[in-house]
């Protein structure tokens, strides 16, 4: 059985939205290969409507790049209602009823199903009981502004379990939640 996971740069405040705006001073060794780890037994990934548009727009034309070569070639699903074709490589739209379509897919063998951003995605899996883990990676920054948080103050009462946590030399801290029993 496969597992759906979700990753976020996140700040102390809860920001996830455009992390190339605060979260680069942190990265270091240490976290590429927190993320590296992350990575090694990734089969698919998820990802709602907006990170596919952005991303498909500029992956296919980066290959080159670090990463690039990954995400063309690996197996792309988008939650959305409103995407009627994915012409991005591999890519396929999950509509309707995600939610069984997304159960059948953890059902399957292979490689874990990522997720990397699609906030409004990640708290739809959460309330539909389809996300197995939340890895957050925490930086000691306060973003303020009026940019999107993980979880806005409207979210349903979510318990999740702490699995695993590790700070850094930077001072990010590194926290895998899962969904409590």
């Amino acid at each position: 059985m496969r597992k759906i996971k979700s990753n976020f740069f996140i700040s102390l405040d809860g920001v996830v939205e455009s992390p190339d705006k605060w979260h680069f001073p942190y990265f270091n060794d240490e976290m590429g290969a927190a993320i590296g780890a992350g990575a090694a037994n990734v089969g698919a990934y998820l990802m709602g409507r907006v990170l596919y548009q952005e991303w498909a727009a500029y992956w296919p034309k980066h290959a080159d790049e670090p990463f690039g070569d990954v995400l063309n070639s690996i197996k792309k699903y988008v939650v959305s209602n409103t995407l009627t074709s994915a012409d991005w490589e591999n890519s396929e739209v999950l509509g309707g009823d995600a939610t069984s379509k997304i159960a059948e897919l953890k059902a399957e063998d292979g490689g874990d199903i990522v997720m990397s951003g699609s906030a409004t995605t990640v708290r739809w899996l959460l309330r539909e009981g389809l996300l197995d883990e939340l890895h957050l990676l925490v930086h000691p920054i306060v973003v303020g502004d009026a940019m999107a948080r993980l979880f806005p103050p409207d979210q349903p009462r979510t318990k999740l379990e702490l699995m695993s946590s590790k700070t850094f030399e930077t001072g990010v801290v590194y926290l895998t939640y899962a969904p409590a029993p």
